[in-house]
């Protein structure tokens, strides 16, 4: 472990230990914070991580699952389309009901697992950012947490992708909020009341209203830990996230560093990680990360999302485009939008 008080040219020399998120390779004083090796394939959680990283994990090691039900998500669209198209026909509005029903249930599964993320971001964060080490200091001594950061921006990016993909979803979802005043003066069945009541159905409407539902999740997330947490400076958390998004490029970007991944599936994860610190950083930063003072490298960032196979990045740079806030105001240099386009 670093001593946490000796001079800055300690970060020269290599200090490797064995399970190491972060291999400190080498700090600059550049405006885009010091520059890591973050292994994201390994990293065990210390005495003092445990706690949270235990409350953090029993919520990521459901992700998969909501992945693989999103991933298997059909609709209920050609019983939709036939019960609109014979209205008077009861048993095609029971059969779509009943087709709907359970879809709307999987729904609300989603919805209540973002809010269980939102919890264990803030959590993360507040481990990341507290006083008296630098956000620097926390990721090299919390190296657990910083990967289970990463990996629920890696959920995130890639809930929403499918999500994207899926029309059904909201069309399924309209319906159910369409017919079921209609279905309650029929004494139709509505056992669905008791698991999607008026009040979660409409936050269940506003949370897949949003292109990007689980990214607009986080961004408020943050934006809120940031408005909580007033004893805690605001640079706290954007020069956690800043540094993210700067060791990812960075290790992108050098050959030396992909090489050490076993996985090639690591470099997408690497890439969704760092667009995702790209957006909650511009959501939080009250000048966001397009402008020429960032502490994110903008065009580096993009260069090498662009370096890569379009199929890979499409959806990432999309995600810049339509998921950040201050990309098209006139601080944002036109090279940047240009880049975008």
């Amino acid at each position: 472990m670093c001593d946490l008080h000796s001079p800055p040219l300690r970060f020269l020399s290599f200090r490797i230990q064995m399970g190491n998120l972060l291999k400190l390779l080498t700090c600059t004083e550049l405006h885009q914070g010091p520059n890591f090796f973050l292994d994201f394939e390994n990293a065990q959680p210390t005495e003092g991580e445990k706690e949270i990283w235990n409350q953090v994990n029993a919520v990521l090691q459901d992700s998969e699952n909501i992945l693989s039900g999103l991933q298997a998500y059909k609709g209920a669209g050609q019983e939709i389309r036939e019960a609109i198209q014979n209205p008077t026909d009861s048993l095609l509005q029971e059969r779509a009901w009943s087709s709907v029903c359970p879809l709307v249930i999987r729904l609300k599964k989603f919805y209540s697992f973002s809010l269980r993320l939102e919890k264990a971001l803030q959590s993360l964060l507040l481990s990341l950012t507290c006083p008296p080490y630098t956000p620097t200091q926390h990721l090299e001594k919390e190296q657990a947490l910083a990967k289970q950061f990463a990996e629920i921006l890696h959920f995130t990016l890639r809930f929403d992708e499918l999500k994207m993909r899926n029309p059904a979803i909201q069309n399924d979802f309209s319906y159910y909020r369409r017919t079921i005043s209609r279905n309650r003066l029929n004494n139709m069945n509505l056992d669905i009341e008791n698991e999607v009541n008026n009040e979660m159905a409409n936050r269940m409407s506003l949370f897949y209203a949003e292109a990007t539902p689980m990214l607009k999740t986080l961004s408020t997330a943050t934006t809120n830990f940031v408005t909580e947490n007033k004893t805690l400076p605001l640079e706290n958390t954007t020069d956690c996230l800043s540094t993210m998004a700067s060791v990812c490029k960075v290790m992108l970007e050098t050959p030396e560093y992909t090489s050490r991944f076993s996985s090639e599936d690591t470099l997408l994860f690497c890439m969704r990680v760092m667009v995702g610190v790209i957006i909650l950083y511009d959501h939080v930063h009250p000048d966001g990360a397009f402008v020429k003072a960032s502490k994110i490298d903008m065009k580096g960032c993009i260069k090498v999302l662009k370096d890569q196979p379009a199929d890979n990045v499409e959806g990432l740079l999309n995600a810049l485009k339509f998921t950040t806030k201050h990309l098209n105001e006139e601080s944002t240099p036109k090279n940047i939008k240009a880049m975008l386009q």
